[in-house]
This record gives C-alpha cells, sequence and structure tokens, in this order.
C-alpha cells in the first residue's frame, strides 16, 4: 500500500529511519550526483523527513548540502550516544551529524543536522560505512580496496588503522554485531572475508571466494542469532551463513531475487525477515526460515535503480507497527514510503 512519495534534488542512493526513541518518525535519504564535464563534480545531500503513515505523511523538515554521498548510517540505539548520522562521501571524508530537535519560527517543532566531526580518510572515495554496537567506532570500506577503522571518542573522528583488504571497490564493511572485535568485506573481487581487530595490523580470520560469482555488495549480521549472517551480490543471490565456526563459515542456502542485491535490512521485531534492495529489479521481502528462503512480496513503483531501503521502527499504537518501509531509486530519484499489502509472517 503506498503511502507517499516525492522526489529528491539528486540521485538517490540510500535512506534510513532514525532508530532512536522519540525519533522514528525521522527519515534520512542521502543522493549522489556525477556532475561531468572539463572539472567534474560528485555533490550530494542529506534530506530529512517526517514520516507519519496514519495521516500519509512525508514532510521534508531539513537538508544539508554535501560532497556526493555513497552510504549514512545511524548510530544504533543502546549505543553510548544519542543519535548520530555518519556519511560516507567521496571527496574521501567521513562526517557524523548530531540530530537535534528545534522550533522555527512559526514555534513548530522539527528537527535538524548539526555537524559533530569530520575526518579526511583518503584520497580514495568512501563507499560505506557502519557504527560499531557502542558508537565509539566506524568501520568504513574504500574505492581503493581497503578498508579503515575511524574510532568516535568525545565526539571527535580520528583513524585507528587502515589496511588493504581487497583488489577492488570495497562495497560492504560491516561490525559483527555480536562480537564487534569482528569486521566483514566484500568487494568487486568477489571475496567474503573477515577480520579480527584484536589483531594489530588485522588478522584475516577467513576469507571465502568461491562462492559468490560476482561482486559482494552487502553483508548484515542477523539481530536475532548470533550464528547468521547475509551477504548480497551483484549476481543477484541472497546467501544464508552461518558462522558459528568463524574460521570456516557455512553457506546454508541462497535465493535469486532477478536483480543485484545491493542493500539489506533486517525488519525491526521480525526474525529473519528482511528487506532487499534489488537494483534493476526493485525491492523484495524476503523470509528465512531453516535452509529455506522465500519472497513474500515485491515492490516494483520504482523506475530504476533500487538503492535505498529501511524498515520504520516503534509507531506504536497503531496495527501493522514496524511494517512501513521507505525505499527510494537512483536515477529517478524517487523516494517511496510504503507498507506491504499482504500479512507479515511473525
Amino acid at each position: 500500500m503506498d503511502i507517499a512519495h516525492c522526489n529528491l534534488d539528486g540521485n538517490a542512493d540510500a535512506v534510513e529511519f532514525c532508530p532512536h526513541e522519540s525519533f522514528h518518525n525521522v527519515l534520512a535519504a542521502c543522493t549522489y550526483t556525477l556532475q561531468e564535464g572539463d572539472q567534474p563534480s560528485r555533490t550530494g545531500s542529506i534530506s530529512l523527513f517526517d514520516v507519519d503513515a496514519g495521516s500519509s505523511r512525508l514532510s521534508l523538515i531539513h537538508r544539508v548540502q554535501t560532497a556526493g554521498i555513497f552510504d549514512i548510517k545511524w548510530s544504533p540505539f543502546g549505543g553510548n550516544v544519542g543519535p548520530l548520522l555518519a556519511q560516507a562521501d567521496a571527496d574521501g571524508y567521513v562526517r557524523v551529524h548530531k540530530l537535534e530537535s528545534c522550533v522555527d519560527e512559526s514555534d513548530v517543532p522539527g528537527n535538524n543536522l548539526l555537524e559533530v566531526s569530520d575526518e579526511h580518510v583518503s584520497s580514495s572515495m568512501c563507499v560505506c560505512i557502519d557504527w560499531n554496537p557502542s558508537a565509539t567506532s566506524l568501520a568504513v570500506g574504500l574505492s581503493d580496496g581497503s578498508v579503515s577503522i575511524v574510532s568516535f571518542l568525545e565526539s571527535q573522528l580520528s583513524i585507528s588503522r587502515n589496511w588493504k583488504a581487497h583488489d577492488f571497490e570495497l562495497w560492504a564493511a560491516s561490525f559483527d554485531i555480536h562480537q564487534p572485535q569482528l569486521v566483514y568485506t566484500g568487494s568487486d573481487d568477489c571475496k567474503f572475508s573477515c577480520w579480527d581487530l584484536r589483531d594489530d595490523p588485522s588478522n584475516l580470520a577467513f576469507q571465502n571466494r568461491k562462492v559468490h560469482t560476482m561482486g559482494i555488495c552487502c553483508i548484515t549480521k542477523s539481530p536475532s542469532d548470533a550464528y547468521t549472517l547475509f551477504t548480497g551480490s551483484y549476481d543477484e543471490h541472497l546467501r544464508v551463513w552461518d558462522v558459528r565456526s568463524i574460521a570456516k563459515p557455512v553457506h546454508e542456502t541462497s535465493i535469486s531475487l532477478g536483480g543485484g542485491v545491493w542493500r539489506i535490512k533486517h525488519h525491526p521485531s521480525v526474525p529473519d525477515l528482511v528487506l532487499t534492495a534489488c537494483m534493476h529489479n526493485g525491492f523484495a521481502v524476503v523470509k528465512v526460515k531453516g535452509d529455506k528462503a522465500e519472497v513474500i512480496e515485491t515492490y516494483n513503483k520504482h523506475s530504476s535503480l533500487a538503492y535505498g531501503a529501511d524498515w520504520q521502527r516503534g509507531c506504536s499504537g497503531r496495527k501493522n507497527k514496524n511494517n512501513v518501509i521507505a525505499t527510494c531509486s537512483f536515477y529517478d530519484r524517487l523516494l517511496r514510503v510504503w507498507m506491504p499489502e499482504g500479512d507479515i509472517p511473525e
């Protein structure tokens, strides 16, 4: 069921609902636009929206102009800090913004972003970003195949380590939320890797180069199962892994989604239910149970590359709470908010 939609001011590549209580209505969307010519530039923006599915509201409340952005992530709820939004951008910077409540000239409450800190990580582009569970570090993937761990302490960013992890663009860098000393990485070189940060330089805990037949786009750990991990690839498959033995993860099952799996988002309250952005084939909600994966619903009302997707959290007092979804697509600059038509399996 469609709730609302709008066009952004650039090519849309990520959307993120704020996970922090009192801010569940806040949706961040970012853009990346290449301006070609004699002096090409990469520009972008972060837009904040107020989302209320009950009244079909999608209202722009704040916008920040930036360098072209590849990825954004809110700090995890329950970390050591309040709501912070981290960005990875084409100028090689990591920037952290603080979400604050404000009141405009008409005494209307709202929200805005204030930049807290920035760090120039590399001359290469920062293409993905992820917080550790305590919001004290960020894992950053770079276009030259490197990964950086950037500390965030006392509101200041600083590079704690950097190493060459892959041969090509590193599209996926993700902390293990149950064992945050581990970082997973994936790249256009088709290698799925895990690094142990307790060693310096970081030790390669495992590397699988046989299963993915094309580049790896995203990696995410199941929040409800400490041994289950998901990967998405340009080869159009969503894969489920058992990482019980960290030295030798087991590929349990996979499902073809008809398009490169660029992003995976876990449902806030239903275990092993994921929302996927499938590039040329729209979006899909997938239920994984044991060694079986099944597409529950698809959404194909975007006319361009499906890149950004997220579930809204909270929304208590409303039927089908937690089932509001935001999605965005690249070249048509489209942002949509919707709900699945069918029942979500518990």
